[in-house]
């Protein structure tokens, strides 16, 4: 099968650029800071380029949309979306708690999904007609249908903020913990272990989103923009909420109208 082609691919790119990662972690790391205010390390350009010399070597038809540089095809269905180094910020101070991202979209639909934790050994992924799985072992997001004792991840910044303030109030007041950490797919693969209930985000690339939302379905929950919507990924996208289950799910969005 090809899924089966596009898993094996994904995977054995996932092990090299997470060996990247992995060798180039040290305090003082060199950063330039972009237009957007993000940096940028020379690890995460160093694994752009390996994704987009990988692709056109294995499936020359296929597009490339990556955080540091992207190849387009017009006309191809398939889009490989990768973040190279997703939790920047962390890594530049030396912290152990970034991953690689990479997922196949087919018709801005992701059928294969794999996220990286070279600190962890951690592998997650799965394909639209399997389960997810973290190396060998499948996931399960969490049953629970109440915020009490739970911890929900987020992340906000400057001009994306006002609408998560009065959730992360709410949540609090209902007993939910608060998880801050700067690598919203770290987060996300909490989701998809069932260790964290949700994870609310307001960014609008593609590479954020794509991989995970493929990873946490097969793996029974439910992610959508935070208004409610699917989305897809060839383009930029709304914003996106995750959770454990369905309840979770409607009471988030509730939270948030």
């Amino acid at each position: 099968m090809k899924s089966d082609r596009y898993l094996a691919f994904a995977k054995n790119l996932s092990f090299e650029a997470g060996e990247i990662i992995r060798q180039g972690l040290t305090l003082g790391i060199q950063r330039v800071t972009k237009a957007d205010q993000t940096p940028v390390t020379v690890v995460d350009e160093q694994i752009n380029q390996l994704v987009l010399d990988r692709v056109a070597k294995s499936f020359p038809t296929h597009s490339v949309l990556a955080e540091e540089g992207s190849h387009l095809i017009d006309g191809s269905p398939y889009t490989w979306v990768c973040d190279p180094l997703d939790g920047t910020i962390p890594y530049t101070y030396g912290i152990p708690g970034s991953t690689f991202v990479l997922a196949l979209l087919k018709d801005g639909q992701p059928i294969v999904s794999v996220i990286r934790d070279p600190f962890t050994d951690r592998t997650y992924w799965a394909t639209k007609t399997t389960h997810s799985h973290v190396n060998n072992r499948p996931l399960h997001t969490s049953g629970s249908t109440t915020f009490k004792n739970s911890s929900v991840g987020m992340i906000y910044w400057q001009g994306n903020y006002q609408p998560f303030l009065p959730l992360t109030d709410k949540l609090i007041r209902q007993g939910a913990k608060i998880m801050v950490f700067a690598s919203i797919a770290y987060l996300d693969m909490m989701v998809a272990s069932g260790e964290l209930i949700a994870t609310v985000f307001p960014g609008t690339s593609p590479h954020d989103s794509a991989a995970a939302q493929l990873i946490i379905e097969q793996a029974g929950g439910v992610y959508t923009s935070i208004s409610g919507e699917s989305q897809r990924y060839d383009g930029q996208v709304n914003g996106h909420l995750a959770a454990a289950n369905p309840t979770i799910h409607r009471q988030i969005l509730s939270m948030l109208r």
